[in-house]
């Protein structure tokens, strides 16, 4: 599962903000959430950070976000398999200078059968 700090980045990226938290473990549920998650408002004289007494994000944000990543990381599930069966780029341009490209086309296209969208 996509853990809450890369839906909190996430979320961060799409809204343009820059929120700082600290998390003390990892919240699985709305109660563990607001525990465990504190954003920070600011920083006092001494730089101590100073904790904001709201969430940036409702847990409700945060696990649609969270589902969100998931699937799109499930979705790509053959290009991580893909780019661990290719072989490497030297191997490539090696078959490229012996074989052309038609037959480094044939290796390539060997892997995207095996590993298809």
């Amino acid at each position: 599962m996509t853990d809450i700090s890369k839906a909190i980045q996430s979320l961060n990226t799409k809204s343009g903000n820059n929120h700082e938290y600290v998390m003390t473990g990892t919240p699985t549920n709305e109660t563990e959430y607001n525990s465990q998650v504190k954003f920070i408002s600011g920083a006092d004289a001494n730089g101590t950070a100073i904790f904001s007494d709201t969430q940036a994000y409702s847990w409700s944000e945060i696990s649609a976000e969270q589902s969100s990543l998931q699937t799109a990381y499930d979705n790509n599930e053959y290009q991580r398999d893909r780019a661990e069966e290719y072989p490497s780029i030297k191997d490539q341009l090696d078959d490229i200078y012996h074989n052309g490209v038609d037959g480094w086309k044939a290796t390539i296209k060997t892997v995207k059968d095996k590993f298809p969208k």
